[in-house]
Order: structure tokens, then sequence, then C-alpha cells
């Protein structure tokens, strides 16, 4: 990527500050299951202090989604039903999902947005169960593929005119919307994403991850292998309506990492539409409890 001016850099920095902080009730469950011993009954008080995030919780927990044969009435329940990490998960996408505005000038479709982060979040999160090699935690690959792409958020928030150059640009010409946002915006949604995590106080690997995953892969990098395989993956599962996600080819290195092409990755990962399904799931009760 070409080096970003000063007065890019601040330019980019001011937008970021633009954007709402990430609920501090999320990021003490996050600190929270880290922690193998940590007691459910902690996690629960935290979730049960953010009411909103209580009533997201019951509501997908009592959707057709999960048909559980009784009702789930209370947050105590739903974390011994699925345990610490799913619960995790699921406050940590409906967090994301109430960051997000409602319109934005730039005509970027959050929906759209929303299903490609939520499914790439999960494959990342599945790839890493059946690939990784090392300690990489498959939940930080869930978050790292769940906020990827939040950089584009922030373009179309803060920089609409611009942002809506690139998507057409990319459109138009049949270029990807990184390449795209280089050319019109001076540095691509990876930088801003990186600021952005940073600014959520999330780890200093997973920012670096986020910020480098259109770049040059590190097969040896299990998380930023198992993001980038994942965000092609997800974008042949939910085609991008304007045109502007383009699949990536894997390198050599990477075919040799996952044993395979992407269709023969996606083989071996079996039926993938119960992702599809949650990412669809989490989507709709995001949108439709807000604050």
């Amino acid at each position: 990527m070409p080096e970003i001016s000063s007065e890019l850099t601040q330019k980019l920095s001011a937008a970021v500050d633009k954007m709402p902080a990430f609920p501090k009730s999320v990021q003490r469950i996050l600190e929270l299951t880290r922690d193998i011993n940590c007691s459910h009954k902690e996690l629960v008080m935290i979730i049960e202090k953010d009411p909103v995030m209580t009533m997201k919780l019951l509501r997908i927990l009592n959707s057709a989604y999960y048909s559980f044969p009784m009702r789930i009435t209370t947050v105590n329940q739903s974390v011994v039903y699925l345990g610490l990490n799913t619960i995790k998960n699921m406050a940590l996408s409906f967090a994301t999902v109430g960051v997000l505005p409602q319109q934005n000038a730039a005509g970027f479709d959050f929906q759209g947005y929303l299903i490609h982060s939520l499914t790439t979040a999960s494959l990342a999160r599945t790839l890493c169960q059946k690939y990784g090699t090392d300690e990489t935690n498959p939940s930080d690959c869930y978050i790292a593929g769940l906020l990827h792409d939040f950089g584009k958020v922030v373009f179309a928030q803060f920089l609409a005119a611009d942002f809506k150059e690139a998507l057409a640009l990319s459109t138009d010409q049949s270029i990807s919307l990184n390449t795209a946002e280089q050319q019109t915006i001076g540095a691509d949604h990876t930088v801003v994403g990186g600021m952005l995590v940073e600014k959520w106080q999330f780890p200093t690997f997973l920012a670096d991850n986020i910020r480098n995953h259109h770049g040059d892969i590190s097969p040896d990098n299990t998380m930023q292998s198992c993001l980038f395989v994942a965000d092609q993956i997800s974008k042949q599962l939910v085609p991008d309506s304007s045109g502007t996600m383009l699949v990536e080819e894997l390198s050599s290195a990477l075919v040799e990492r996952f044993e395979g092409e992407l269709p023969d990755i996606i083989a071996a990962l079996g039926d993938l539409s119960s992702l599809e399904i949650e990412a669809q799931a989490f989507a709709q009760v995001g949108r439709e409890v807000r604050v």
C-alpha cells in the first residue's frame, strides 16, 4: 500500500474519532471470557445490566432459528443452553450491529455488509477450528471476521462522497473496492478499520490482522490466513449486489496451507447453510432491537 501523507492520516483519524464508542459491557464480556475459568454468573451479571443486549439475546434464542422446546426467559438459561463462547459471540455481533447507522449518504448497502461480516466471522472461526495448528483462539478469528470491513462503515458515514465514488469506480471498472478506495481516497478501508479497532481498545494483533487482510497473506499467521480465506468464501456464499466484492485467488502457499483451492476448502467444510441462516437471524434481530 502506498505511503499515506500526514494530511490524509489526520483526515482519516478525524473520521474514526466520530464513530461511537464500542459498548463497555461487550468489552467486559470479551475480557471476562478470555479466562477459561471465568464464572458464567459474572457473564450473566454483565449482560443483565445491559437491557438492550438482554432483549436481543432472548429474542434470537426464542426465534425459529433455535427452536428450543421451551421458551428461554433469562440470560442464565441462555448461558446454560449455549455456553460462554456462543453467548460471547452473540453479544459481540449484536453490539456491532448496534453501532451501524440507519442510513448513509454514500448509498452503501449496510444490510449486505452486515450479512457478509457475520458470515465471514463464522467461517473464520470454523476454519481456525479445522486448520489451526497453533494456539490461535477461534473466537478471536470470529472477532476479526466480524470487524474486518468496518472501515467501510467509517467511509460511508464520514467520507461519503469519496466512498460513493469508490463504489461506482469498483463497479464500472470491475476492480476490487480496496483498489478503488486507494484511487479515490488515497487509502483503503483496512487502514481506517485498523484505526477504529485500536480506538475500541481491541488487542493490537487483531488490529494488525484487520489492517493487513488485503495484503501479503502469511500462511504461518493462522488468524490472517483464516480471515482471508473466510472473506473469499463469504463473497461466494453471499454475493454482493453492487458487484464491489471480487473474490481473490489463493496464493500457492495458502493452497498448500488449506490443502486445496477455494472449492476444495468449501467442500471440506461441509454444509455451510447453517452459517448463512445464523447470519441472517443475527442481522435481523440486531436491526430490529435498537436503542
